[in-house]
């Protein structure tokens, strides 16, 4: 019986599925042998992505013709809303998921509710998610059949200030600020004014002003 580990990706053609790609194929213990995209299928995966080329020789494929539940784990690398529709399936079938997106990342359905925009598909499933901020949750993520990947902000707030809330650094109700940039490739690859070349280029913005929707989730780490 191999020990490999057999994954499977979901939307596979953005930067976040591109760079997945990239570390699980350094990845000594890992084959990836199903990639999807609905707007993709059939494409050489590494025509899609040249960088690849010589690393897979898979393709694209529709995410209803894969067979991701032969896979050890399957990663969402979509958008908001998919991941809660197809994941219940997998886990069901003893696949583990890694939800890159927001689906998983907030325990109060509600609050996911107000700040996403839309009806959670599977709010019984929430409560088995375990927040993937890995210097927080090591063992947890270790066990796990579902993990919710933390998000940028999240990530760079929760482990600059939980070593100076461990050691008793913080008092109670000191109003805490934190500073973020982000570069424009984290608004994804869809095509959008705010991000062209022309509109981003040596310039710098502010944005979610009146508020950010990973804040939620770094109230709930904090």
């Amino acid at each position: 019986m191999s020990d490999r580990i057999k994954a499977g990706i979901v939307g596979a053609t953005g930067y976040t599925g591109v760079e997945l790609l990239r570390l699980l194929a350094a990845h000594p213990n890992v084959d990836v042998c199903a990639v999807t995209s609905r707007s993709e299928a059939g494409i050489a995966v590494a025509d899609y992505f040249p960088s690849l080329r010589g690393v897979y020789d898979l393709a694209f494929q529709a995410p209803d013709e894969a067979d991701l539940a032969q896979c050890d784990v399957v990663f969402f690398a979509t958008p908001n809303g998919v991941a809660m529709k197809e994941a219940p399936a997998l886990l069901a079938q003893g696949v583990r998921v890694v939800d890159l997106s927001a689906d998983y990342r907030l325990q109060d359905i509600p609050v996911w509710e107000k700040w996403y925009g839309m009806a959670h598909a599977s709010p019984e499933t929430v409560a088995r998610a375990v927040y993937g901020l890995s210097e927080m949750n090591r063992d947890g993520i270790a066990r796990a059949q579902l993990v919710a990947n933390p998000g940028c902000y999240p990530t760079c707030v929760s482990l600059a200030l939980l070593p100076l809330l461990k050691a008793g650094r913080l008092k109670e109700n000191m109003p805490l600020i934190a500073d973020c940039k982000s570069g424009v490739s984290g608004a994804g690859r869809k095509a959008n004014v705010g991000t062209l070349f022309c509109e981003a280029g040596d310039n710098f913005k502010a944005y979610g002003v009146g508020g950010h929707r990973h804040l939620p989730e770094i109230k709930q780490t904090i």
